[in-house]
């Protein structure tokens, strides 16, 4: 048996030639690879939303000092004990105008119902910080606290005395060095100051004349007058006097929300009604999970967020089983809510109240307005 011939010759097998459609497509693949892999390191002009912690106004939150404290605490009057919960919630932001994300991170996103694609300049306006971002988040989120407690006191009966306050006054404008932060307009030309129209319609009615105000500084009052000046504002000609006004107030009672490296209005409602139900006896929830968003003013209207289909997800992976949306944001509801999660329109604090006093008391929860497509 021969196992091998040393007179044969074993000639290679020709080495094959792509043809050329061959070669061109590997070209456009290697060219599509490297287009790829530039666009991924190239700036955007979107950021990512994306559900973030939930909080129980009912339960505790971390305090400056990472202490575990009440999130509502209240002194000067009884409060009652609480159960289940009334979870407001959050939206994180991924990427700043400093750091935007990759095209492959937007990608993903786009596919993850619980996270959104959106503008940059949605959320960092052009030719904002991200530190001017983030200090008038911290004013909104004061200011939404406020408002939420006059709109729980006030639902108790409480009186809450409102006054115009100084959040800022403008460089080189005619309130500088008159006015200061956080002072209180008491009277504006002799006249009662109580809302914030009440000091920019003073101050338009007098065509350019010296308005004289009484405001309280550091709990002592003086008289002061401003002569305004007459600037274009958004292309209009109006009388200013160069300063931003917030709503304060003169509480009965001592109410502390306690909430840090939070920002933005958007808890107020749940502030709210976590505070009724901190100072009425009985379980406002009844005991269940509640979760909730919307801005709400001094008398109790509720008003539109952003993220809340963030913040639906957020609630439904926390475990509620209810959610009181505003109103005004049903269309952004409306084939976005998660399995398992019942859904309640609201435009008011009274509307928010219905509701839970309908899960308390086992009501007709079918007879409660919900989110339908306009």
């Amino acid at each position: 048996m021969t196992l091998f011939d040393e007179n044969t010759t074993v000639e290679p097998a020709p080495r094959q030639r792509w043809g050329r459609r061959t070669t061109a497509g590997a070209w456009a693949v290697c060219v599509a690879l490297i287009v790829l892999l530039v666009i991924s390191f190239l700036p955007t002009a979107y950021v990512i939303q994306q559900k973030g912690p939930v909080y129980n106004t009912l339960g505790t939150a971390q305090n400056a000092d990472r202490e575990d404290v009440p999130l509502i605490s209240v002194d000067d009057a009884e409060t009652y004990p609480t159960a289940g919960s009334l979870d407001l919630l959050t939206v994180q932001v991924v990427g700043n105008r400093e750091r935007t994300p990759s095209w492959y991170e937007l990608a993903a996103a786009w596919f993850d119902p619980s996270r959104a694609v959106v503008p940059i300049d949605s959320i960092f306006p052009a030719g904002q910080t991200t530190e001017q971002r983030n200090e008038d988040s911290v004013r909104l989120m004061v200011d939404s606290q406020k408002e939420a407690t006059a709109a729980a006191l006030s639902e108790l009966g409480y009186d809450v005395e409102t006054h115009p306050s100084v959040y800022s006054v403008s460089p080189g404008s005619a309130a500088e060095g008159l006015l200061e932060n956080g002072d209180l307009i008491l009277t504006v030309d002799g006249e009662p100051a109580s809302q914030l129209t009440d000091v920019s319609d003073r101050i338009a009615a007098g065509a350019g004349d010296p308005v004289a105000m009484t405001i309280e500084r550091s709990g002592q009052e003086q008289a002061v007058e401003i002569t305004p000046r007459q600037e274009d504002v958004n292309g209009e000609q109006r009388w200013i006097v160069g300063i931003q006004l917030m709503t304060d107030f003169d509480f009965p009672i001592d109410v502390d929300l306690q909430l840090n490296n939070v920002g933005g209005p958007s808890a107020g409602m749940m502030f709210a009604l976590g505070i009724i139900d901190v100072l009425t006896p009985g379980e406002l929830n009844g005991g269940q999970q509640v979760a909730g968003t919307g801005t709400i003013d001094a008398n109790g209207v509720v008003g539109a967020i952003g993220g809340i289909r963030q913040k639906l997800y957020g609630a439904k992976d926390a475990g509620a089983q209810y959610f009181l949306a505003p109103e005004s944001n049903c269309n952004e509801v409306v084939g976005h809510v998660p399995d398992g999660l019942r859904v309640f329109s609201v435009a008011t604090l009274d509307d928010s109240l219905a509701v839970l006093d309908a899960i308390r008391d086992g009501g007709d929860l079918d007879a409660l307005a919900t989110c339908a497509a306009s």
